[in-house]
């Protein structure tokens, strides 16, 4: 049985890749220069067998015969000499001892791709599982279309201008006359603005407030029905991606509503910052008139206590370059918190975010994130900042549900998640 393993010269630099090959020695389909010489397997292998036997073949005609594919097999006497005509050289033949050591080393060195393949870090069954249920349930309960929008009360931007829309259009008009304020390059740090300038600057807009600012501030929440529709329409979808997180539905239901009424407002933060913009800082759901800025949530009665911190994360959240998993993973870890206020069996949800936290920091191993192996710490940090961003929220809604003439603008679900906070 004719052995697989040969040497064969490399292809020369002339060898046109485009050119059928062909046989030197018959005529047949060429494999490739085996022995110095471009030939069939056939040819290459009745060469080898005839150097290694020292063979000595005799022409029964006139020792010119015509060598092709269909009648190579009838004159070796010429087949041989056609081999050598063409150059292939029996110094390239290998001995048997060579032959074995060349099949050890290709042997081997599968072997070792075979091992690396193996220690390649990979997902469990079960991770990969989990993985494919939290996207699924986010693509069921996200609609990047954001065509329901056109079903809430619309959005309504007039009114007056208050002491907080001044500075949050200060912060817009600026992003807009320079939409890449957050350019990743070096040399941009002197001439554009960074976040922090921007801030900086509307912080101290307004300073200066007239005695009936605040009565201004109540009679301009020309926003608030339609954020309002939103943010109750966020909670439904919240609420369906919980019921699909893996044993979530099995906690009793009473800790199930604790968990959504604590973190449900950070999980809406969360899910945000896939429509929000780092050209503009804004939040750009379908159509112009639902595009949000920093201006629109003034109008529904939030300070910028609140906003200001609210940018900061988004743009720092945006700027992890999360990829799908990673963002349904965090929003599970958020939601299943075991710390949060009226949750009973603590160690059940706790094993619960346990499982996620795994999950996570192994899909960041195995994806090789260009985070490295800081960004899983970067995510649960931006998960500490949420509890900030829901505490200043809380603050606000609060303040906001004490004014009749707002509180009913409100939903029957946002009052319900927002209004019967558990203490």
């Amino acid at each position: 049985m004719e052995s697989t393993v040969s040497t064969s010269t490399q292809v020369p630099d002339e060898f046109d890749r485009n050119v059928p090959r062909i046989c030197g020695v018959c005529g047949d389909k060429a494999t490739g220069f085996h022995f110095n010489a471009m030939t069939c397997e056939g040819c290459k292998g009745f060469f080898r067998r005839s150097m290694k036997r020292k063979a000595s073949f005799t022409c029964p005609f006139n020792g010119s015969c015509t060598i092709t594919k269909d009648n190579r097999r009838h004159c070796q006497a010429c087949r041989l000499k056609r081999c050598l005509d063409i150059g292939m050289m029996k110094e390239f033949i290998l001995t048997d001892e060579e032959v074995q050591r060349k099949k050890d080393l290709i042997q081997r060195r599968k072997d070792e791709e075979a091992q690396k393949e193996a220690q390649k870090p990979r997902l469990s069954d079960e991770h990969r599982g989990i993985i494919d249920t939290l996207v699924e349930a986010h693509h069921k309960t996200y609609d990047d279309s954001y065509s329901d929008f056109s079903r809430f009360r619309p959005p309504v931007r007039e009114g007056p201008v208050t002491r907080s829309a001044s500075r949050a259009a200060s912060l817009h008009s600026l992003s807009d006359a320079s939409s890449d304020s957050f350019s990743h390059s070096p040399e941009s740090g002197d001439r554009k603005m960074n976040l922090s300038s921007l801030l900086m600057m509307y912080q101290e807009q307004g300073l200066n407030s007239s005695p009936d600012s605040k009565e201004d501030e109540s009679s301009s929440f020309s926003m608030l029905p339609h954020l309002a529709d939103l943010v109750s329409y966020s909670i439904q979808k919240v609420i369906g991606f919980a019921k699909m997180i893996p044993g979530f539905r099995e906690l009793t239901a009473e800790d199930q509503i604790a968990l959504l009424k604590s973190s449900a407002i950070e999980v809406i933060m969360l899910r945000s910052n896939q429509s929000f913009s780092l050209e503009d800082m804004s939040w750009s759901c379908g159509g112009p008139e639902f595009k949000y800025c920093v201006n629109d949530v003034t109008k529904a009665g939030h300070s910028l206590e609140l906003l200001e911190p609210l940018v900061k994360f988004q743009v720092g959240l945006k700027k992890l370059s999360l990829h799908e998993e990673e963002h349904v993973l965090l929003m599970a870890i958020c939601l299943l918190s075991p710390d949060r206020p009226g949750v009973q069996d603590n160690v059940r949800v706790e094993a619960l975010q346990d499982k996620l936290s795994e999950v996570l920091q192994a899909y960041i191993h195995v994806h090789h994130h260009p985070g490295g192996r800081l960004l899983y710490a970067k995510m649960i940090q931006k998960l500490a900042d949420l509890r900030s961003l829901n505490e200043e929220h809380s603050k606000q809604y609060r303040s906001l549900s004490f004014q009749p003439e707002h509180s009913m603008q409100l939903t029957p679900l946002v009052l319900e998640v927002f209004g019967g906070q558990v203490t």
